[in-house]
């Protein structure tokens, strides 16, 4: 912002451009590598008060969610990230009105037959399939399958996803699978442990997120990734999602490598 006799002057854009991306390499040149998160989960929140704050619908500001998720992925890639876990709809999300709820659901599904179709990525689907519509079920399905093989970044697509929600399904399978063994529950509770639960949860085998970014200044999880998040950092930024840029980006690397990680020790 440039100053004339007190009076403030905008940055001409092409000024503030070119400060933008000379700023952001400087942030990247200082980047240690070897400090950054394997996997990142993120908390793709406020699209809609960036759409009410630019004056566009709802729809429209989740479409601009949505495409801003390539160019996350490719900044990723761009800093060895490893696992990347987008939660693109709660199952509190799902009793949105359907006027909302119908175009949401489009674009999810729009996005992840874009990034089955990208050939770069991976895709798992992380949430209860059977809350969501056979539609929307058949798309998550294909793209895993699409994907089976890609050797890139891990991306978990959290779609009617709910942490307590993942909790109960995975001790309900915990539960089928012992009764299936005719275990008892007598002998079920003697061996339970962390480990039993962990290895039916919709992340199993995968690390569990060392960095948690959420957007738009909410500083709470919402019920995201409960179990798995119990050691991670956490990252809170006060842009909307669709605003989000690659500085914001580095900036929540440079954090997180800045901290000292104890696990409790």
């Amino acid at each position: 912002m440039l100053r004339s006799s007190g009076v403030r002057i905008p940055y001409p854009p092409a000024l503030r451009n070119l400060v933008y991306r000379l700023y952001a390499r400087r942030v990247e040149g200082r980047l240690d590598h070897t400090q950054v998160p394997k996997h990142i989960g993120v908390i793709l929140d406020g699209n809609r008060r960036w759409a009410r704050a630019d004056g566009r619908t709802t729809e429209q500001g989740h479409q601009a969610g949505a495409d801003k998720i390539t160019e996350l992925l490719g900044w990723c890639g761009e800093t060895d990230v490893e696992v990347v876990t987008l939660w693109m709809l709660s199952t509190d999300n799902l009793d949105r009105p359907e006027a909302e709820l119908t175009p949401l659901l489009g674009i999810i599904e729009n996005t992840v037959r874009g990034l089955a179709a990208d050939g770069r990525w991976r895709v798992h689907h992380v949430g209860n399939r059977d809350l969501l519509p056979t539609r929307t079920q058949k798309v998550l399905k294909e793209a895993e399958q699409d994907t089976v093989d890609n050797k890139g970044i891990l991306v978990n697509v959290a779609v009617g996803y709910g942490g307590r929600q993942e909790i109960a399904d995975a001790v309900r399978s915990l539960l089928l699978e012992h009764a299936e063994r005719g275990t008892s529950f007598e002998e079920l509770a003697e061996i339970v442990d962390v480990e039993h639960i962990s290895e039916h949860l919709y992340t199993r085998g995968q690390p569990d997120p060392d960095l948690v970014i959420r957007t738009s200044g909410e500083q709470r999880l919402s019920g995201f990734m409960l179990w798995q998040s119990a050691h991670s950092e956490y990252y809170f930024c006060e842009v909307f999602w669709p605003a989000f840029r690659k500085v914001d980006f580095l900036r929540a690397l440079r954090d997180y490598a800045a901290r000292h990680r104890r696990y409790g020790g």
